[in-house]
């Protein structure tokens, strides 16, 4: 028997109807609350960090915004102080010029090995070339600057900015609050000493410290050559340092004591006087030793000496 069904009639799709109840649903944890111990650890950490940057930078500015430019850094100082020594005839080469209305002597360094010492050099000692005053001292006898004597160091003072080290027969002169060269010449048993800066890298400082007009001298630098100057006359730092710059130095140190007497040697050996109280008629230094022995002299000054390389 035939079904009446018609094969044309579509199929109806069934539905499928998943219900579910409210403890299949996925539960996101509330975030957890930061207890105050925690938040105060995390602003301890985040005021440290601030006050360790603002550390690193006044020490940066301490040791290197000095107010002048710097020509030659600490460890390149120390290069040429390790350099082989060349064996050079020892002599003083003296010239005279006028710089900008300023009378000044040049002594060129040659051959000679410097060092501080505490007794001040006799005229027949025929190994001494030159010699001057250095490091500043106060009446109770105390060095103002740093200081170091063949390897002692008898003060440490880096309020004075210039600074000349030698050791090993060399020398060098610079400027910088750092005392990474001083230590290295103390533990070779050099010698080191601190004062004013007068030209570094060619330019003036902002100010000096000492005015008026008196009798000038310094420690100065033009290419490898070291050179001591002295005025012929009474100067302010400021037209001495000028006229240094002038005439082509980059880098000078002051000395103290620009009266006073001392002498040099040619490279024939003959002595002439420096200094305003030396006697004219003799030509030779002051016995400041017998100053001493009559008490006039309490104060152990230091001296830098200038001498001929064994």
């Amino acid at each position: 028997m035939m079904s009446n069904i018609s094969f044309s009639q579509k199929p109806e799709t069934p539905t499928i109807i998943i219900e579910r109840d409210g403890y299949d649903e996925p539960v996101v944890p509330a975030p957890a609350k930061r207890s105050w111990r925690y938040k105060l650890v995390v602003v301890m950490a985040a005021m440290a960090a601030v006050c360790a940057l603002m550390a690193g930078l006044h020490l940066w500015r301490y040791y290197y915004r000095i107010g002048v430019p710097v020509s030659v850094s600490p460890a390149q100082n120390i290069e040429k102080l390790r350099l082989p020594l060349a064996h050079r005839h020892p002599q003083v080469l003296m010239t005279t010029d006028s710089v900008l209305g300023v009378g000044l002597d040049f002594y060129q360094l040659k051959g000679l090995k410097a060092d501080i010492e505490f007794v001040e050099p006799n005229a027949d000692d025929t190994t001494v070339y030159l010699y001057s005053r250095c490091a500043d001292y106060a009446p109770n006898g105390k060095f103002l600057g740093s200081l170091v004597a063949k390897g002692e160091v008898l003060q440490t003072d880096i309020s004075r900015l210039g600074y000349m080290a030698m050791v090993d027969g060399r020398m060098v002169i610079g400027i910088g609050r750092s005392d990474k060269v001083k230590d290295y010449v103390a533990e070779r048993g050099g010698s080191f000493f601190r004062q004013f800066i007068l030209l570094s890298d060619g330019v003036l400082p902002p100010k000096f410290h000492l005015h008026g007009k008196v009798e000038r001298r310094a420690i100065a630098r033009m290419g490898d050559d070291i050179y001591y100057v002295a005025t012929h006359g009474r100067e302010t730092m400021w037209d001495f340092a000028d006229a240094l710059r002038e005439y082509g130095f980059i880098d000078a140190i002051y000395i103290t004591g620009g009266n006073t007497a001392s002498f040099y040697r040619t490279a024939a050996g003959e002595m002439h006087t420096l200094g305003a109280e030396a006697n004219p008629e003799q030509d030779v230094p002051l016995d400041r030793n017998a100053m001493r022995a009559q008490g006039r002299n309490k104060v152990r000054v230091p001296w830098l000496v200038f001498r001929s390389m064994p």
